[in-house]
């Protein structure tokens, strides 16, 4: 009996090792869960910008003249973000001080020239996040003032608003719960604006095309 009982008490001491051996797994917390994008947004961009200004003359005299821009921009955003899993989707708009412009000559002492003083769009924004760590597609309408110039003797210069469309990409990374940093690509179509001119200039049409890379920061309320 008692070679039993010691050996019944042997059995059950090897059954409670596991079982509390397993007690600190079920104390153990679930990993925190990763960082949510939704919330709104306000923040600065800087970057640059490269494109090409078509100018056209309608009367009096046809002519085509292509200057290539470039030059930098800064500005700021504000945007709104749901996130549904790893989905993420929202709005942003922008407004950025440019100075983006360039000239071309049409003949010896006859310059033309293209200068994009601001521009800004209001857009969709949808992308794929994996934690701190979002990759994003955004399109929009866009806007922008956009000089047309000549230089022949006499000059004249005009400004307008374009109204066109863009088109990105980018990336955010969540620095912390506040700050994202990212980087983004864009391509703009301003379209084609009418400029009347005074004499002895011809009026003109000019379709400009940018495209800008730059770099974000925002803060999140």
């Amino acid at each position: 009996m008692r070679r039993l009982m010691v050996a019944s008490a042997g059995f059950l001491a090897a059954l409670a090792v596991p079982a509390f051996a397993a007690d600190p797994a079920v104390d153990v917390p679930m990993t925190a869960p990763g960082f949510d994008w939704t919330g709104y947004y306000a923040g600065l961009q800087a970057g640059y910008g490269w494109g090409q200004s078509d100018i056209s003359g309608t009367d009096g005299g046809p002519f085509s003249v292509s200057p290539d821009i470039d030059g930098g921009f800064v500005g700021g955003h504000v945007a709104g973000l749901w996130q549904f899993d790893q989905a993420v989707l929202g709005a942003e708009a922008d407004l950025n001080y440019s100075s983006i412009n360039g000239t071309a000559e049409a003949g010896p002492g006859n310059t033309f020239g293209t200068d994009i003083k601001w521009f800004g769009s209001v857009n969709a924004k949808a992308g794929y996040a994996m934690d701190r760590l979002l990759v994003y597609g955004i399109g929009g309408i866009a806007f922008g003032g956009i000089e047309t110039s000549q230089a022949v003797g006499s000059a004249f210069s005009s400004t307008r608003t374009n109204v066109g469309w863009t088109v990105g990409a980018g990336i955010d990374y969540a620095l912390t719960d506040k700050f994202v940093v990212g980087a983004q690509y864009r391509y703009y179509d301003f379209g084609s604006e009418h400029y009347d001119t005074p004499d002895p200039f011809v009026d003109r049409d000019q379709n400009v095309k940018l495209n800008t890379v730059g770099i974000n920061l925002s803060y999140k309320f």
